[in-house]
């Protein structure tokens, strides 16, 4: 996004979501077009609301996981073979115009100058895919996703605490575009920078569109269950009466730990000796937790032993 424009959505935070639904909609049509003009056809998208650039500056952007192709009203896929991220930049660009247009944050005047610019400051990247099989790759682009507008990675601290030094990349306009430099900043403006990316209270920064939307999978759930209860009618509480089987127990254990695995990227029923760790109980009321850390307090942590020869 342009600077003129980014600084309008810097003072209007409620327009990132506008911004998502702009990046929808030109999904939406560039598959459409893509899958020879069938408006029946409608992909899915997660997009994710991100507003850092590598130096923590304020530039709002959307980071999107989209299906190359669509589902007919029948659920039958269809692919589409390419894409144009050209043809993808101006529509969205188009559609951001618009809607400053229609919030009363940019003039016809200013647009048409905007639209006029040989570098428009909007892009589209679609160079990175992930087949249905990749799990692996699905992970990695969830993760790049969901980044954070800090890398602990990037920062250092000198120890006494009066700079800290942040690796950041050079502005592809720059010379050696592409590579690091090293940037000083007091401790104070850092943390003046990572502030403005904190989002407002009960923004939704994760949206789901299309087919991968709530009500779409809501749907097809639907479908799914059997009809029952004489009337054509489910019974859209028999669930939540009853109570998990032994193996849903078991299935939302190992889902707990393996997001503690992939988000932590460590395991958390590996024991230090090396064998792995069996759930005897879980304990969650306050007061018996209490009693048995006092407990451990006053006797001591049993040492560890040796792993078994």
């Amino acid at each position: 996004m342009s600077e003129a424009c980014a600084a309008k959505v810097y003072h209007h935070r409620e327009l990132l979501g506008k911004l998502s639904q702009a990046a929808w909609q030109t999904i939406a049509e560039m598959v459409e077009a893509a899958a020879g003009g069938d408006e029946s056809v409608r992909p899915g998208m997660v997009s994710v609301i991100q507003t850092a650039r590598s130096d923590l500056g304020f530039s709002p952007h959307i980071h999107a996981l989209a299906s190359r192709g669509g589902w007919s009203p029948d659920g039958r896929w269809v692919p589409v073979p390419f894409v144009d991220s050209g043809a993808a930049e101006k529509i969205f660009r188009q559609k951001v115009m618009r809607f400053l247009k229609d919030e009363g944050l940019l003039s016809e005047e200013r647009a048409a100058m905007l639209l006029s610019w040989r570098r428009s400051g909007f892009s589209v990247h679609n160079s990175v895919t992930a087949s249905a099989a990749d799990q692996g790759g699905f992970e990695r682009l969830a993760r790049y996703l969901m980044r954070p507008p800090l890398s602990l990675e990037r920062l250092h601290l000198d120890h006494s605490g009066q700079a800290a030094t942040y690796r950041v990349k050079r502005s592809a306009r720059a010379q050696h575009a592409g590579s690091e430099v090293l940037e000083t900043f007091d401790p104070r403006e850092l943390l003046a920078r990572i502030l403005i990316h904190v989002a407002e209270p009960r923004a939704h920064l994760v949206r789901h569109y299309g087919e991968y939307s709530v009500a779409a999978r809501a749907k097809r759930r639907r479908k799914e269950q059997p009809i029952e209860h004489g009337h054509g009618l489910a019974n859209p509480t028999a669930d939540l009466d009853q109570d998990p089987s032994p193996a849903e127990r078991r299935a939302s254990r190992r889902a707990w730990a393996q997001l503690i695995r992939r988000i932590f990227e460590t395991d958390p029923l590996l024991c230090d000796c090396g064998a792995q760790m069996k759930i005897i109980a879980v304990i969650t009321e306050p007061g018996v937790v209490d009693s048995i850390l006092r407990h451990l307090e006053r006797h001591g942590a049993t040492p560890a032993r040796d792993p078994p020869s």
